[in-house]
Order: structure tokens, then C-alpha cells, then sequence
């Protein structure tokens, strides 16, 4: 339930819905590499919390640029967008007891091309942001099918 553990979760569950076999460097500027060299930004978001909470969280994703990183170089000079497709997983229970990540048809996932991301020009995206400039939602068993039309249409 912690958001560290949420984050790798999704970054699994993505991987696993693309059949991907190629593990990105820890440091990369992307989470997923596809087969097809597609590269995949995860972003994890839920309404619970591993904390006592008075009220349900907001959603909100990261969706900031980022400077890449390479061990001859280090930190690159410049902030960019470094994945094709930004893949946006939301754990949806809503009460505790319920709460099991493990389960899939708890995810609805989203994804949206670089462009897309580029365009907002922000830091983070609500919910609200993401159902408009991604598509989706869809379950688990859409989500590679999902990722490889929004990268196809990413350039």
C-alpha cells in the first residue's frame, strides 16, 4: 500500500502486459522497454493510503520532464520527456479491507503519447487531466494492446 511499492507494482504489471523481456537500466529516464524498443514511463497513483486517512486521496501523477542520466556523462544539461508512452496505473478501492494490489481488476490503467505529456507543459496531471489527454481506461488484459496503439500513434 506505500506508494514506493504501488509504483513497482505497476511498473511489473506493465511490463508483464507488454511481454517484455528487456530491463531498463535502474537510472533510465523510463520504466518499460518493449520488445519493439518502445520505451514506457509508469506512473502509480491510488485513493488509499498505507496511513490513517480522514478522507480518500486525490489522484495525481508526476508528469514532469527529467534529466537523463548515463554513467559517462551523469546528469544531462537539459530536462526532457524521455519515454514514447506515459502509462498511468490507478489502484481504485476505495476502502481498506478491500484493498488488494494484487488483484488486477482492481487497476484501470491510461496512456498517453510524449506529445501529449509534452503539450501539458506541467509538473503533475489529476485524474480529470489524464482522462482527457490519455486514453483508456482499461483493464489489465487491454493494457499491452492499449500501450502499443498509443506508441504506434506516438511517431
Amino acid at each position: 500500500m506505500t506508494n514506493t511499492s504501488r509504483g513497482l507494482l505497476a511498473q511489473f504489471l506493465v511490463h508483464t502486459a507488454l511481454g517484455s523481456t528487456t530491463q531498463p537500466d535502474e537510472w533510465d529516464c523510463y520504466d518499460v522497454v518493449g520488445e519493439d524498443g518502445l520505451r514506457v514511463e509508469v506512473k502509480a497513483s491510488a485513493y488509499l493510503q498505507s496511513w490513517e486517512q480522514r478522507e480518500l486521496s486525490r489522484i495525481s501523477f508526476s508528469v514532469d520532464k527529467r534529466r537523463p542520466w548515463t554513467a559517462g556523462v551523469g546528469f544531462a544539461d537539459e530536462a526532457t520527456y524521455n519515454a514514447d508512452v506515459y502509462v498511468f496505473a490507478l489502484h481504485t478501492a476505495i476502502r481498506h479491507e478491500d484493498y488488494d494490489p494484487l488483484v488486477v481488476s482492481q487497476w484501470e490503467f491510461y496512456a498517453a503519447s510524449r506529445a501529449a505529456i509534452a503539450d501539458l507543459n506541467q509538473k503533475s496531471a489529476g485524474l480529470a487531466t489524464v482522462r482527457r489527454i490519455a486514453q483508456g481506461p482499461v483493464g489489465f488484459d487491454d493494457l499491452g494492446d492499449l500501450i502499443r496503439s498509443v506508441g504506434a500513434t506516438a511517431g
